[in-house]
């Protein structure tokens, strides 16, 4: 009988609060211009919907699988042949309103297979920062 193996991938959550209403950041988190101004070298949408997300120039090809207008998206990553797999990596992007302190938070689930969690905090902030210098928050 075979054992399954563990799987190496990790779920990294943090959340980040920024100065600029949901209305204003959720076409930065769900749309191929908003992304690839702060979270990609380029974002294209190809002819069946798909997002194509490039880095240091390799494609990676992702699906919507979640959408709440206005508030939250996940993008589920498809493999070479541009088709979904099982345990996929993912992103989800959460917009969040507090009427106590007034201010909006990006809360960021990034599962992967990323597993020096230091590393990965430094490049979400990094991200973050440019988008809230794109928004100005």
């Amino acid at each position: 009988m075979a054992v399954p193996t563990a799987s190496a991938k990790r779920r990294f959550e943090m959340e980040y609060s920024i100065n600029a209403s949901p209305k204003l950041l959720f076409p930065y988190i769900a749309s191929a211009s908003g992304l690839s101004q702060w979270f990609c070298d380029d974002v294209r949408l190809d002819p069946e919907h798909r997002f194509n997300m490039v880095w240091d120039k390799q494609n990676h090809y992702a699906e919507v699988a979640i959408q709440r207008p206005g508030r939250s998206i996940r993008y589920v990553f498809l493999d070479e042949h541009k088709r979904p797999q099982l345990d996929a990596n993912y992103l989800d992007f959460t917009l969040e309103y507090s009427r106590i302190t007034d201010e909006v938070f990006l809360r960021v689930t990034d599962y992967s297979d990323h597993t020096d969690t230091k590393e990965q905090q430094e490049l979400w902030e990094g991200l973050v920062s440019k988008l809230r210098e794109q928004v100005g928050g």
